[in-house]
């Protein structure tokens, strides 16, 4: 785990994520490190440090899917922070999980709008404004 690769995820990570992309390296360590360094190199070293996107963006696109995956409220979790961690507000992450209620539903649509919620409470960003 110490190719180029792999250094660029991890910086990659830090950026975005923060210490929540590193507890999920962490809680996988004893488990599946193969799969911590996948989401470190592939993810993060190739994917979220390609140009033509912007950070801001791509968790834009990451809230979305995830929210329309559905079932994925822990790593919705993460990625709310990192929403918040690359520049996007509450309002602005509150209006992206709205949208989606129209392409995947309102139940995926409330469940990742109360786990954004909870990061924001978290946060001490409650009450949240609108755009």
């Amino acid at each position: 785990m110490t190719d180029e690769r792999f250094e660029l995820g991890l910086k990659t990570l830090s950026a975005i994520d923060g210490e929540s992309g590193q507890r999920v390296l962490d809680n996988l360590a004893d488990v599946s490190p193969a799969l911590a360094e996948a989401v470190v190199s592939w993810g993060f070293g190739e994917i979220y440090a390609r140009p033509g996107l912007e950070p801001r963006e791509r968790q834009l696109v990451t809230l979305g899917m995830l929210t329309a995956l559905g079932g994925c409220e822990p790593q919705l979790e993460v990625h709310v922070n990192a929403s918040l961690n690359v520049g996007l507000t509450p309002a602005e992450i509150v209006e992206a999980l709205l949208h989606s209620a129209v392409y995947c539903g309102f139940p995926k649509a409330l469940n990742a709008t109360f786990t954004a919620k909870k990061v924001f409470a978290e946060r001490g960003l409650l009450p949240v404004t609108s755009a």
